[in-house]
């Protein structure tokens, strides 16, 4: 690698809006995310499956369709 070329890479705290803190490495010293695998409903589980057979009656209904 070349001399003097690269940005200086330093501890970084990355901070969520749910007010989870975690540290990494970075060239920034802080960075402020919405979402983390703290509070997102995929790492915690509390993910809503969306009612697809019923959207798809719905239609149905709505126009006519028949099986």
């Amino acid at each position: 690698m070349k001399q003097g070329i690269h940005p200086e890479y330093k501890t970084a705290t990355v901070t969520c809006a749910c007010g989870h803190v975690a540290e990494t490495r970075s060239t920034v010293k802080s960075i402020h995310v919405e979402i983390c695998s703290q509070c997102h409903p995929f790492f915690t589980g509390k993910q809503k499956f969306m009612d697809s057979a019923g959207r798809v009656e719905k239609f149905r209904r709505k126009y006519g369709i028949k099986k």
